[in-house]
């Protein structure tokens, strides 16, 4: 991208937003530590060091929880293209910068976490994970051609999807040391949620009308990071169909509040373009509505026959 170009020229007017939001979340964030959410008196070795290998009966986690946390803990190890992504569109000098490395620095943790307590308790197939992880991470993570503030926009609703994620994952495991894990690993991605929304904020302030592009252009092309891991879409299926992350929370709990927060079909300082935008936004959004309440009623249908059945449906 020109550096002359109008979105960059945004980029360089939200330097001072960033250094104010980088104190804040460094004033906000709490530390914490890995080692200290995994039960490591579970362990023991594996055949490798004389012990005894995976089996599936050993994981306390139902398919549903497996699947979920497999999804996550795969998303997360993509941390290097991740970065790479950020460290391209916003630099890695200034305030730009330090935010970048710090952002890497908190994400880092989660893969650990996550990876540890799974392989301690034995959660997963150690096996096929480390498999999923050398296809995923050689394959990689490319956003395409997003603009700085694409992106911008992208992680505001990326990070806060991600914590309702993570913490509905949680819940789900019915594991009381997962769930206070998921929930200390979602507190973090919250405060990077508000610090990306905190700074589409400025830039709507600042050019309103390229900003309403991004975000409408995000809103109706979002994906989440891990697309394109293997089973993706079938993992993507149990975790909708339990509750833990589809359409009605993607609509209500992500897009929804963060669209009110920026006030975005409120906003009187709109030109052409924008409000072209907006009209946009606003006729996917309704689309969405309706795809996310015919899912919530097919899969009610399908838990009203399983119970009919004897069968207990799967639910956060």
């Amino acid at each position: 991208m020109s550096q002359t170009s109008p979105q960059a020229a945004v980029l360089t007017e939200l330097e001072p937003v960033v250094a104010e939001n980088l104190d804040r979340h460094i004033r906000m964030a709490k530390e914490w530590h890995p080692h200290d959410y995994v039960p490591w008196d579970e362990g023991r070795n594996f055949a490798f060091l004389g012990g005894e290998d995976w089996s599936p009966e050993q994981s306390r986690l139902d398919q549903t929880a497996k699947a979920a946390m497999f999804v996550n803990l795969l998303t997360e190890d993509n941390l290097p293209s991740y970065h790479r992504e950020i460290a391209t569109r916003f630099g890695r000098d200034g305030a730009w910068g330090q935010w970048v490395g710090r952002w890497t620095a908190e994400e880092g943790r989660h893969g650990v976490a996550l990876r540890d307590y799974l392989v301690v308790t034995r959660g997963v197939d150690p096996v096929e994970l480390e498999r999923a992880r050398m296809d995923y991470m050689t394959t990689g993570y490319d956003s395409g051609d997003k603009t700085p503030l694409e992106a911008v926009a992208y992680v505001s609703f990326q990070e806060l999807a991600t914590r309702v994620s993570h913490r509905n994952t949680g819940k789900a495991t019915g594991d009381p040391i997962a769930d206070k894990l998921l929930a200390r690993i979602a507190t973090d991605e919250n405060l990077h949620m508000i610090f990306y929304r905190n700074l589409v904020t400025a830039a709507f302030d600042i050019d309103p009308d390229e900003t309403m592009k991004a975000v409408a252009n995000e809103v109706m092309n979002f994906e989440m990071p891990g697309a394109n891991m293997a089973n993706f879409r079938k993992n993507s299926t149990i975790i909708a169909k339990a509750g833990i992350y589809d359409l009605r929370l993607h609509h209500d709990e992500v897009v929804s509040p963060v669209l009110r927060t920026w006030k975005v079909f409120d906003r009187s300082d709109l030109g052409p373009e924008g409000e072209q935008a907006r009209e946009q936004l606003a006729d996917f959004l309704t689309g969405l509505d309706a795809q996310a309440t015919k899912f919530v009623e097919s899969r009610e249908r399908m838990r009203a026959r399983m119970l009919a059945k004897g069968q207990t449906p799967v639910q956060v």
